[in-house]
């Protein structure tokens, strides 16, 4: 789920430290955007809303408190989606960054590690977002729950858990240190159709709420505090696995997708935002590699979210859930910037995220999509002006990737005095970062 709006201060004070550097440094032009041409694809996604390989209806609809029918099914069903985020560097692999800062975008009610040592964030190659895990059935039952995640942690979930490991202290390095793959277990969930549910409702803009908008049966677990309801199983993570794919700008601006998996990449979309702007070029599936060009900026955010919605359908989910999850991520998939998206393959979801449900149910279905946020020449301009004019808002835009961006701007400069301009800014944002989580401590 979205982040929490950031400090604008720390935007405006790197500025001002690299404004003042700029004074004193050799100038130079910026880099000119490149100007390829493309078009905008768009086709009409699928329309059904399931699947004969979906478990029979009974034919009573009874309804939610809201009035809407509620499919009742005859046996145990699940559905997951989520996203894995990464960012890449110059050679197309996903780089090291700070997912995960002091700071959290979701509601109070949501538990998340305590006594986080952070001075910059826990560092991984992977932000685990939002996966939510929803059940189905005709009758109340008790299932339990089990996930692990390979070389990563869980970091928040939703209700209360029988089990977070690991469960010491957390620091910056914590997934570069030996670490037991982190898994969370969820030992009595009780799955209520005809529940009356009271769930738990805070801050009413929040993303959060957008994965309720299903006909998932509704679900109980007890605690010494009390019972908590919900309408799925939520948790989040940060690991350091090798994401299935690298993702590179070739120099003639166009978009190398390589598949370092053992399965097809199912569907991809290479997006673009520049304010108002945006576009988006579906590059389908990818077996072995693929050309893509950049998108030309022509496109409708609803038209995505329909195409969106479509691929989600096509995979699995169904449509309350694929429109769900396209909802809940709205703000994020399409903001400013560049990045592919792409459908995960679902063996190296089991592989890098294993689940156990008991009993088992007669269907499981999982969806993720993966987000590789590419750094352009475009991005690399607007951080850089941003920068010069001392515009903080613009800075923002980019915010919990800035410093991956920087660093990139660095790496790819042979101005000298540029590139001392850049690490200033970058150990202006490190060390605004540190001392915002020294005053949380």
């Amino acid at each position: 789920m979205l982040r929490k709006q950031l400090r604008l201060p720390l935007y405006a004070l790197l500025a001002c430290c690299f404004a003042s550097s700029s004074q004193t440094s050799s100038g130079s032009e910026d880099s000119p955007l490149q100007n390829a041409q493309s078009h905008t694809m768009r086709g009409s996604p699928s329309a059904a809303l399931r699947t004969s390989s979906d478990p029979p209806l009974h034919n009573a609809l009874p309804h939610t408190m809201s009035g809407e029918a509620r499919p009742v099914y005859s046996s145990l069903t699940a559905h997951e989606w989520g996203t894995f985020t990464s960012i890449a560097g110059r050679d197309g692999s996903a780089v090291q960054w700070s997912p995960l800062t002091g700071s959290t975008d979701l509601p109070g009610f949501v538990e998340h590690f305590r006594n986080a040592g952070f001075k910059l964030g826990l560092r991984g190659t992977v932000r685990m977002e939002t996966p939510v895990l929803y059940f189905y059935d005709s009758r109340e039952e008790t299932v339990s729950v089990k996930v692990t995640f390979a070389k990563g942690v869980i970091t928040e979930w939703y209700p209360r858990a029988s089990r977070v490991a690991p469960a010491a202290n957390f620091f910056d390095g914590t997934l570069y240190q030996q670490h037991a793959d982190g898994n969370i277990a969820w030992d009595s969930v009780t799955l209520s159709p005809s529940l009356r549910a009271e769930f738990p409702r805070e801050n009413l803009e929040n993303h959060y709420y957008a994965a309720r908008m299903t006909s998932s049966t509704p679900l109980r677990v007890q605690t010494p505090a009390g019972e908590q309801q919900e309408k799925f199983l939520f948790y989040r993570g940060v690991s350091t696995f090798p994401v299935p794919l690298s993702a590179k700008l070739t120099t003639a601006g166009k978009l190398l997708v390589e598949n370092r998996s053992q399965e097809e990449i199912p569907n991809t979309i290479f997006f673009e935002r520049r304010g108002e702007k945006v576009g988006y070029r579906i590059g389908g599936a990818v077996q072995k590699d693929a050309v893509l060009d950049p998108p030309e900026l022509t496109g409708a955010i609803d038209d995505l979210g329909r195409e969106l919605e479509g691929m989600l359908v096509a995979q699995g989910l169904y449509q309350d859930e694929a429109h769900a999850m396209v909802e809940t991520w709205r703000s994020s998939w399409f903001e400013e910037g560049s990045r592919l998206l792409y459908v995960v393959p679902s063996a190296f979801v089991d592989g890098v995220l294993p689940l156990s449900i008991t009993p088992a149910p007669a269907q499981t279905v999982r969806v993720f999509v993966g987000r590789f946020e590419i750094v352009t020449p475009a991005t690399e301009k607007a951080v850089e002006k941003g920068l010069v004019t001392q515009d903080s808002a613009t800075l923002k835009l980019f915010d919990r990737f800035l410093e991956p961006i920087l660093q990139t701007m660095i790496q790819r400069e042979s101005n000298p005095a540029r590139v001392q301009q850049f690490q200033q800014a970058l150990n202006s944002y490190y060390s605004s970062e540190i001392a915002h989580n020294q005053r949380r401590d």
